[in-house]
């Protein structure tokens, strides 16, 4: 539930202003504006009832990404995960600055801030939340565009890939993930079976 639906709408539209200056497109849209209400969609239609907090980090899961370029990390394994920690850690003051811009108390910034950062993933249920939202955007909108982008992957290396998104994702986010609720990628459709029947 929402406790003030002004004060709400108030930090929505500031994380959507804020994304809405990645000079990356996707389909003629900032790419990190788009991906964020992809989030917010598929929240809307797995989770209708979920709270504010999930609903809030859901929408600012991303923000302002490519202000965090992977580049600006060394090119390694170690790199990537310290690329990954630095950007959680950006995204989740990002978010927290705009909440109290819109009026949201240290509480409820805190626990927005938690959940952008992926602390607590499996014992957190708004972390929780939006890593099952996180793995059915990407099932339904990236993983098939992904798939093209990495054609020396062999199919060991995607069961893999599926893998690790599925194990991330709640028994609830999988169950919905193969419902029919979700769009998948048609040519992955026998990878994806094979990776979660195993």
């Amino acid at each position: 539930m929402i406790e003030n639906r002004e004060r709400f709408s108030r930090a929505m539209a500031l994380f959507d202003a804020a994304n809405a200056q990645d000079p990356n497109l996707d389909e003629g849209q900032p790419k990190e504006l788009l991906y964020a209400q992809r989030m917010s969609d598929m929240i809307a239609r797995f989770a209708p009832d979920a709270s504010e907090a999930s609903q809030l980090a859901v929408r600012a899961q991303h923000i302002q990404r490519w202000m965090v370029p992977r580049n600006t990390y060394p090119m390694t394994k170690e790199g990537y995960h310290a690329w990954r920690t630095g950007l959680y850690t950006f995204q989740a003051d990002s978010a927290g600055e705009l909440m109290r811009q819109a009026g949201y108390d240290d509480a409820m910034i805190e626990r927005v801030k938690k959940a952008v950062g992926k602390r607590g993933i499996k014992s957190n249920p708004d972390t929780q939340m939006l890593e099952d939202i996180a793995g059915l955007v990407f099932i339904e909108h990236y993983m098939l565009a992904f798939a093209l982008s990495k054609p020396e992957y062999d199919e060991e290396k995607w069961l893999e890939i599926i893998r690790k998104t599925w194990k991330k994702m709640s028994k609830a986010a999988q169950a919905f993930a193969l419902s029919g609720k979700i769009e998948l990628p048609e040519p992955l459709v026998p990878l994806i079976t094979k990776a979660v029947s195993q």
